[in-house]
């Protein structure tokens, strides 16, 4: 499903399958946070209220997937519980560690099965630096970021580091991943079979997008929410 540009209404009233509806990149939002489908005719109100999210917060990351190029105000990101913002990038880092990544490599290894000795190292190897590298940086998110959120949530302020220092350095995780998939697209040999390479497009053009938003919300909701708790606005 393409991304609207229009933005219909979201709201806590709106009903959870409604919202799920919008589009289709909701349904690992959900998941993600634990809410369970089967929703019947419950709000979003009531399905965050089970598992203790609020739901303006669980809107807002909502609307950075459902909306191409979306960018809350400065009064969304005013009102949004950061406990509910991290919880979800903890989340996201265990589905695409446990999740995604294996799928991932099963998809990649049967692809790559007739390709030559040389062409299977070459490509296998591109795959597991780059699944090093997203595993590194979810350490340092997991091992300093957000134990950092948590004392500021707690007004326990580590003053060797700041939000501003994780932004500064905050890397992109999606370069080596372009560059698979172009490898893949480019350079697979034509005697692999094409549903396989097909499989393996998708879901490296899949975790791509997925990781887009992650990142947004990162940098364009985490860090100024942070930011301005930092300085006491």
């Amino acid at each position: 499903m393409s991304k609207r540009s229009n933005h219909p209404l979201m709201s806590p009233a709106m009903k959870m399958a409604d919202l799920m509806d919008l589009d289709f990149s909701l349904l690992g939002v959900a998941a993600r946070m634990g809410l369970a489908f089967g929703f019947g005719d419950a709000t979003v109100a009531d399905e965050c209220g089970k598992r203790g999210i609020d739901p303006e917060t669980f809107l807002l990351i909502c609307r950075v997937y459902a909306f191409e190029g979306y960018r809350p105000t400065r009064e969304t990101l005013a009102n949004a519980r950061l406990q509910d913002i991290v919880k979800y990038l903890h989340l996201s880092h265990a589905y695409y560690t446990d999740v995604v990544v294996p799928e991932l490599a099963g998809a990649l290894e049967k692809t790559i099965e007739a390709c030559q000795e040389r062409q299977k190292a070459v490509i296998w190897k591109f795959f597991t630096d780059y699944k090093e590298e997203l595993s590194k940086h979810f350490a340092y998110e997991e091992g300093k970021v957000f134990p950092y959120v948590e004392a500021v949530l707690g007004e326990r302020k580590d003053r060797q580091f700041t939000i501003g220092e994780y932004e500064e350095n905050h890397s992109n995780v999606e370069e080596k991943l372009e560059d698979l998939k172009n490898i893949i697209m480019k350079y697979i040999p034509p005697q692999c079979g094409q549903q396989d390479v097909y499989r393996v497009l998708f879901y490296i053009y899949t975790l791509e997008e997925d990781l887009a938003k992650h990142t947004f919300i990162e940098d364009g909701i985490l860090v100024p929410v942070v930011g301005r708790m930092e300085n006491h606005e």
